[in-house]
Formats: structure tokens, sequence, C-alpha cells
């Protein structure tokens, strides 16, 4: 009875199966119901030729297959027990010891080394990342940040692979900002295109290719080429890069590059100018234009006329009209033809030769004079008009900051330091006018003195 029930089951399965097969390769209703009838007569006659043979099978046989099957199906039902006996023991130790490992992996990752790494990977994540030293690394196949991150995030046991990747990853660092590394990296132009070039790296501080500064880009880990470049530094830099060893000038920005931006980014004279009440600082301009030019002219008379004075000084007895003694001696002897017997006379025309000369000599002082005074009270001006504008930008923002007030104020005294700087050079030069004038003045006095003096005296003596 029992095979007579499992020839049933076996059909039945096998029909299902069959059965899903078609429903799986049909590509119609028609098809699976052809395939459907086609399977139910294949198990109608399977069936038939089953039961024909167990129909057939004697008392004595069916007792037998029965006692087999039965024989079978305990020795099978043992195993099935011993199995199910070892996969619950199996189950049972392995819940076990993952209990005993999280409980350990736990006490390692609260306290002790696990997560004492867990925590120095998170805290160097940052610190490396915006470091000048990313850039020489950032290419490597597998990543140092990645590998930081990963190890903060980790919630499973470190491996030592891993612990070992950590502490040479903090050591290299360390070692890599007290060196002068050279190497080939990737650099970005101020137009975003990359290129291959030789950068030279000081510690963590300034990088530098091709004779120029380079920037840190963190969230490329690149370097790029600074837009503006300091250009009094630049020789440095060349120098630098062409030293194979030894000791060499360097530029290190121990702020890792906050000075040098400062310093780039810093207006030039010209910038300042353009950048402040341009009306007035141009005005200050013209003024000391109006007293350079004047001067200049003055100081080359004045240095041909001393050149002109010496040379007549070593030859007295023949008087030229191309310098300025020269013609008070000839005003003083005259052209000849009358006879100078009264010294009164004589000396009103050598005093209206010199006379003559003076205003020649002295000429544009009282014009650099001028400049001198009027220089700073058009940068005073200047300023003034500054601060009241500064005061309005603040009063209109409704914002005390700092900055705003620092940068009005500095633009606003753009002016007192040109009024300064034209009234200082144009002192000095009035200065050296009055004195190289003077000087010739003086010379022209002592000769005309003394020519009165021997005049006098031969008349005396006549």
């Amino acid at each position: 009875m029992n095979k007579h029930i499992r020839k049933i089951f076996g059909g039945v399965t096998l029909l299902v199966s069959v059965s899903l097969s078609v429903l799986v390769q049909a590509q119609g209703l028609t098809d699976v119901l052809n395939q459907a009838r086609a399977t139910r007569e294949a198990e109608t006659a399977l069936y038939q030729q089953r039961a024909g043979e167990y129909n057939a099978m004697s008392d004595a046989d069916k007792q037998a297959a029965m006692q087999r099957i039965n024989q079978q199906r305990g020795a099978i039902q043992t195993q099935v027990d011993a199995k199910t006996q070892q996969y619950s023991d199996n189950d049972l130790k392995i819940n076990q010891m993952n209990t005993e490992l999280r409980d350990k992996a736990g006490q390692l990752g609260v306290g002790e080394v696990f997560g004492l790494a867990r925590q120095v990977a998170g805290d160097s994540v940052s610190p490396m990342e915006q470091s000048l030293i990313n850039a020489q690394y950032s290419t490597e196949a597998d990543n140092r940040i990645s590998f930081l991150e990963q190890i903060a995030n980790s919630e499973r046991v470190l491996t030592t692979a891993q612990l070992e990747r950590l502490w040479f990853e903090i050591s290299r660092e360390m070692t890599s900002t007290g060196q002068v590394s050279k190497y080939s990296g990737v650099v970005v132009e101020p137009n975003g295109t990359p290129r291959s070039t030789e950068v030279v790296r000081i510690g963590p501080f300034t990088a530098s290719a091709d004779g120029e500064f380079l920037a840190y880009i963190p969230e490329l880990g690149r370097l790029n080429i600074m837009p503006r470049q300091p250009e009094p530094l630049l020789p440095d830099v060349v120098a630098l890069q062409n030293a194979s060893s030894g000791y060499v000038a360097a530029i290190v920005d121990s702020t890792r590059g906050v000075l040098l931006n400062m310093y780039v980014e810093r207006p030039t004279f010209i910038e300042r100018i353009v950048n402040g009440e341009k009306e007035i600082n141009f005005t200050i301009l013209a003024v000391g234009a109006a007293g350079t030019v004047p001067f200049i002219f003055q100081l080359i008379y004045l240095i041909f006329a001393r050149m002109g004075v010496s040379a007549q000084m070593r030859n007295m007895q023949q008087p030229k009209s191309n310098n300025a003694l020269g013609r008070v001696l000839l005003a003083f002897k005259g052209d000849g033809s009358q006879i100078e017997d009264e010294a009164e006379v004589a000396e009103l025309r050598i005093s209206e030769a010199v006379m003559r000369e003076v205003p020649k000599l002295e000429r544009f002082q009282p014009l650099l004079r001028l400049v001198v005074a009027a220089g700073p009270l058009l940068g005073l001006i200047g300023t003034v008009v500054g601060m009241i504008l500064t005061f309005q930008s603040i009063t209109e923002s409704g914002s005390s900051d700092p900055k705003l007030m620092a940068n009005g104020i500095g633009t606003a005294m753009i002016a007192t330091l040109l009024g300064l700087g034209i009234a200082v050079p144009m002192l000095f030069a009035n200065a050296l006018l009055s004195s190289l004038s003077r000087g010739v003045v003086q010379v022209l006095d002592e000769q005309s003195a003394g020519m009165l003096a021997e005049k006098i005296e031969k008349r005396k003596h006549g």
C-alpha cells in the first residue's frame, strides 16, 4: 500500500514539475493546453504501467519489498536524526562563539587597541586631507584618505595589515613634514588644464614648479599654479628647483600658504591709487608733477651756472657773457667808452647786475614751497573724504565689521601718503635749489665787492 502511495506521490510530483516546465517554456495558451494534455496522457500511461507491475507481483514479493523499503527508511531516518543533532550542536556553538567574539571586540573597541586606532584614524583624516603633502600621495591606487575613513567608520575588528598601514601613513606624514622632496606630479594651470611636471615641496609649507609658486586644492588633492606670483620671491624658487644638493635659500610660509596668498593678493601702488579717492589722488600726483618738472629744469640750470662761474673765476681778466659772473664783470667794467670815476655809480651798476642774475638763480623756488605746503593739505582732504565715505557705508550696511572699517581707513590713508610722499621730496628739492642758488649769489656778491674795493683803493693811490 505504501508503495502504491509513493508511486502516486511520485506521479503527482512529476506532473507538477512537468507542468511548471511547460508554463515556463510555453509561448501561448494553445501550446500550454496541448503540452498539458500530452503530459497528462504520459502520466496516465506511466501510472497504469506501474499499477500493472504492482498487481503482477505476488504477496511474498510485496511483503519483501515492503520490509526492504522500511529498512532503508529507518537507516535514512537514523542518518537524518544524527545530522540534525550535529547541526543543532554546531549552531549552538557558533552562536556562543559569536557572542564571545562580540564581547571581546566590544571590549577592545571601547578602550584599547582597536578603539584607539579608530580614533587616531578619524582625527587624522582632516589634517592629512588639508596637508600639502597629500598632493604627492593622492594619486596612489589605494588612497590614504579613503583608507583612514574606512578605518574610522569600521565596526569590525581591525586586521594586522590595517594596523600596520595606519602606523605607516602616520609615520610617513611625520617624516615628510621635515623633508624637501622633488617628485613628478600633476599641477593645474590657471585655465584649468592639468599637466605633469617636476614639483619641489618644502615639508607641508610651500610647493613650486617651473619657477612658480603652487597652491594646494584639498577638494581635488592637487596643486594649482597661483594666478598671481610674488615677483620678488621667484628667483629663490628657481634657485631651489635647480639645486641638486647642499643648502639653498628658499621661501617657507609657516602658515602653510596663508601669508603667501595675502602677499600675492596685496594690491600694488597703482591699484591702491585707483581704488582710493581717484580724483584727489590724481590731483595730488598732478601737483607733484608740476613741482618735479621745474625742479629738474632749475637743477640742471644751476649746475651749469656753477660750472660757468667756476670757470670764470679761473680767468677773471677775460669776462664772458655765457655765465653770471662774467655778465657782472662786464657790467662793472662797461664797454670802455666811459670811465667810472664815482664809486657810488660803480656800486649801483654792480648791484644792478647782481640783482639781474638773482631771479634766474632763484626761480621756481616759490612754486616748490607751494607744493610742499599744498601736498599734505590735499592728502588731508582725501583722508577726510575717505573716512566720511567709510562711515557712510558702515551706517548703510548696519555692520561694524572691523574688516570693512580697516579697508575703508586704509584706502583713505592713501591720499595722506601721497601728499606726504610729494611734500617731503619737494622739501629737500627746494633746500637743494636754495643752497645752489645761494652759493652762486654769494660768489657774485663776493667778487663784486672785491672789484669795488679794488677800484676805490686804486683811486685813492692814484
